[in-house]
């Protein structure tokens, strides 16, 4: 498991993933789902 070194580093926008790729550098990609929220059933 990875540690968090420094909070709120990076602007976080709504449905996209953050990760820190092989070279060291934080990586932004787009959430499948988008970020939006589940319908009701």
């Amino acid at each position: 498991m990875g540690k968090v070194l420094i909070k709120n580093a990076v602007k976080r926008k709504k449905g996209f993933l953050y990760y820190v790729d092989g070279k060291g550098n934080v990586c932004e990609a787009k959430m499948a789902r988008g970020g939006r929220k589940k319908k009701k059933r």
